[in-house]
C-alpha cells in the first residue's frame, strides 16, 4: 500500500519531490515528461518478460498488493525480491483542470517464510493546476509480518501486520513534506464458492504544521481467483480526514489481475471517491514480477 497516490492506505501518505532540475524555470516540455515515462515503462516490461520467462519456476507464484488498496497477509518466499510497478492517472471533482499523473513502484523482499521488508514510492510525478509540477515521490518504509496461519481445514482468518513510515523527500504541491508513520491490520479470510476476504484497518500519525493528527483507515476487498491465472476484486475502502479542516472519504475499487506465467501479472483498476477534496476517479495499469532462486 504499494501512497502515494492512488488513495491506497500507504499511498494515502505520499506525495512528491522535485526533479534535479529548476523546474519552475528549465523543466522540459510536457511532451518530454510524457515520452520518459512511458519510454520507462516499456523498458521494465521488455526487461520484465525476459526475467519472467527465463526463470520460470512452479514452486514460486507472483501474488502483487496492487492494484486493490487492500494487502493481504501473503509475504514474498525468502531470499526473493518482487517488483511491482505501475502507472495512475487521476482526475480531480472540484477542479476538472488539475489532474495528476503518477509512476508507482513497489520492491518487497522476503527475509523469512513470513517476514519481507517493503519500499514503495512514485518515482515520477505530474500535477496539473494553476501551474504543472512535476518531481519524484516520496518514499515509504516498511515491513509486512504474517502472525497467524490457521491450519488447512480450520475457519479462522489469516493475519498481518504492516508497519510503515513515510519518508518526506517531496515537496508541496505534490506532497505534504511532513513525517507520517502508522501500523496495518491484515486479515484474509476464505469463503465459499472459492472467494476471499481481505480486511485492513490500521491508525496513521499524519505530521501537520502545529502537531499531529491521527487518521484511520479501512479497507475491504472481495476476490475470486478463476484458473489460476485471473483474480477479480471488487472493493470498498475509508480513509478519515487527512487534515484538520478536511473530510473524510469512502470509494470503491473495481480491480483485476492476470497471471501472464506464474512469475508475470498484469493488472487493471478502477477508482472513484465520494469525497470532493478527493479524485472523483482514478485509473491505474501495472505489471508485476518475482525474481530469484
Amino acid at each position: 500500500m504499494t501512497g502515494m497516490r492512488r488513495h491506497t492506505l500507504l499511498r494515502t501518505l505520499l506525495g512528491c519531490s522535485p526533479f534535479p532540475w529548476s523546474w519552475r524555470e528549465k523543466r522540459p516540455p510536457a511532451s518530454t515528461h510524457h515520452r520518459w515515462v512511458w519510454s520507462a515503462l516499456l523498458a521494465c516490461g521488455w526487461l520484465v518478460a525476459s526475467m519472467g520467462w527465463a526463470s520460470e519456476d512452479d514452486r514460486f507464484t507472483v501474488e502483487p498488493d496492487r492494484p486493490d488498496i487492500s494487502n493481504s497477509t501473503h509475504t514474498v518466499p525468502v531470499h526473493m525480491l518482487q517488483v511491482e510497478l505501475g502507472l495512475e492517472y487521476a482526475r480531480f471533482h472540484d477542479d476538472t483542470s488539475e489532474r495528476r499523473l503518477a509512476a508507482q513502484t513497489t520492491l518487497r523482499m522476503g527475509l523469512t517464510d513470513r517476514l519481507e521488508v517493503r519500499l514503495d514510492g512514485e518515482p515520477l510525478v505530474r500535477v496539473q493546476e494553476d501551474s504543472d509540477d512535476v518531481g519524484l515521490g516520496d518514499l515509504a518504509l516498511g515491513v509486512k509480518a504474517r502472525v497467524f496461519e490457521p491450519v488447512e481445514g480450520q475457519c479462522w482468518p489469516a493475519l498481518g501486520i504492516q508497519p510503515f513510515i513515510k519518508i518526506p523527500t517531496a515537496r508541496t504541491p505534490i506532497g505534504s513534506g511532513r513525517l507520517d508513520a502508522g501500523a496495518l491490520l491484515l486479515a484474509d479470510q476464505d469463503l465459499p464458492w472459492e472467494m476471499q476476504l481481505t480486511v485492513n484497518a490500521g491508525l496513521v500519525v499524519l505530521g501537520q504544521s502545529h502537531g499531529a493528527l491521527l487518521q484511520g483507515l479501512a479497507a475491504a476487498s472481495l476476490s475470486r481467483e478463476f484458473s489460476d491465472r485471473l483474480s477479480p476484486y471488487l472493493e470498498l475502502f475509508f480513509a478519515s480526514r487527512e487534515e484538520r479542516d478536511g473530510h473524510d472519504t469512502v470509494g470503491l475499487d473495481v480491480d483485476a489481475f492476470y497471471r501472464v506465467t506464474r512469475r508475470i501479472a498484469v493488472d487493471a483498476a478502477t477508482e472513484m471517491t465520494l469525497n470532493r477534496r478527493r479524485p472523483d476517479y482514478a485509473l491505474r495499469t501495472g505489471v508485476s514480477w518475482l525474481v530469484g532462486r
